[in-house]
C-alpha cells in the first residue's frame, strides 16, 4: 500500500471540510475513508478539468474499467490496487460507485437535471453515494441509516452547488433545473456569460428554500461522526451563503480552516443519538 492515498491525502489536504470530517473518525477507518474521498475527488476532476467530451468520456471510461479491474483482476491505478482490498475489507457494494459514475457522465454531457426534484435526486447518487459507503465503512447496514446518509450527502451536494454556483456557471456546467432556467428565460450556455449570471442570487435564493425543506425531513443525529461533522460544515456553509443573499456568481464564499475545526470538535462531542428501531 501507498502513502499517497492514506490520510490525508490530495482529495482529504489539511483545513478541508473532507479532512475534518475524518479526523474525527476511528483511527482504523481513517485511510479508507480518504481512500473513498479520493475515488470521487479523481472522477470527478474529469469534467472540471477536461473541456473536450470525447477525451473526458474516454478518461471516465478508463476509471469505470478500472473499478471493474480492481475487484476482478489487476488494477493499473496506485489507488485502484487499494480500492479492491477496501472494497472487499468492507463488502462495499458496487452499486454506489457506478452511481457516481453516471453522474459524472452526466456532468461531461452537460445533461441538466428537470426539475429542483430531480436536482435533488442527483445529487443523492452523486454525494449520497459517497456517504452510503463511507457509512457502510462504519459498519452501518440498516437501510433506514444508510438511506439517511444518502440524503445527509445529498443536502451536502445541493449546498456545495450553492456555493460553487459562480464557478459552475462558467465552466458551462448544470447548476439549475431545466424548469427553473426556462422560467427564467436562462440557458446553460448564456450563464456564463457575465450578464445572465448577473441573475444567479436571486435564482439561487429560490433553490435554496427547496434546500432547507429538504433537510428538515430527516434526521442525522444517529449517523457515523465523520458523516454528521460532513453535515454540520455544510449547514454552516449553507448559512454563510445566506447571509450575503447567494451572491457567489463571482465570488467563492468559504469557512475559515479555523471555523472547521471548531465546528468539527463540537460535533464530535455531542452525544450520538440512539438509533431509532
Amino acid at each position: 500500500m501507498t502513502r499517497e492515498w492514506r490520510f490525508p491525502n490530495p482529495a482529504t489536504p489539511p483545513g478541508s471540510a473532507a479532512y475534518y470530517g475524518i479526523r474525527f473518525a476511528p483511527a482504523e477507518l481513517r485511510d479508507d475513508l480518504a481512500r473513498l474521498t479520493a475515488w470521487y475527488h479523481e472522477l470527478h476532476r474529469i469534467p472540471q478539468e477536461v473541456s473536450d467530451q470525447v477525451v473526458a468520456r474516454r478518461k471516465l471510461e478508463w476509471w469505470r474499467a478500472e473499478l471493474e479491474r480492481a475487484v476482478t483482476a489487476i488494477p493499473q491505478h496506485p489507488l485502484g490496487r487499494e480500492l479492491g482490498p477496501l472494497i472487499a475489507r468492507h463488502r462495499l457494494p458496487l452499486a454506489p460507485f457506478i452511481g457516481i459514475a453516471e453522474r459524472v457522465e452526466a456532468e461531461i454531457h452537460r445533461q441538466i437535471p428537470a426539475s429542483q426534484g430531480a436536482l435533488q435526486t442527483a445529487e443523492e447518487a452523486d454525494w449520497g453515494g459517497l456517504f452510503e459507503l463511507m457509512a457502510r465503512c462504519h459498519g452501518l447496514t440498516g437501510l433506514d441509516q444508510l438511506a439517511r446518509a444518502r440524503r445527509l450527502g445529498g443536502f451536502c451536494g445541493q449546498v456545495y452547488r450553492l456555493r460553487d454556483a459562480g464557478l459552475r456557471a462558467r465552466k458551462g456546467l448544470p447548476v439549475l433545473g431545466q424548469e427553473q432556467l426556462a422560467a427564467a428565460g436562462l440557458t446553460l450556455a448564456g450563464l456564463a456569460g457575465q450578464s445572465q449570471r448577473a441573475q444567479l442570487p436571486g435564482l439561487l435564493a429560490s433553490q435554496a428554500e427547496e434546500t432547507r425543506a429538504y433537510r428538515a425531513q430527516f434526521v442525522a443525529a444517529d449517523l457515523p461522526v465523520s458523516l454528521r461533522i460532513r453535515g454540520r460544515l455544510a449547514e454552516a456553509l449553507f448559512r454563510e451563503l445566506g447571509a450575503v443573499d447567494y451572491a457567489v456568481a463571482d465570488v467563492r464564499i468559504g469557512l475559515t480552516p479555523l471555523n472547521k475545526l471548531w465546528q468539527a470538535w463540537r460535533e464530535s462531542r455531542r452525544r450520538t443519538a440512539a438509533p431509532k428501531p
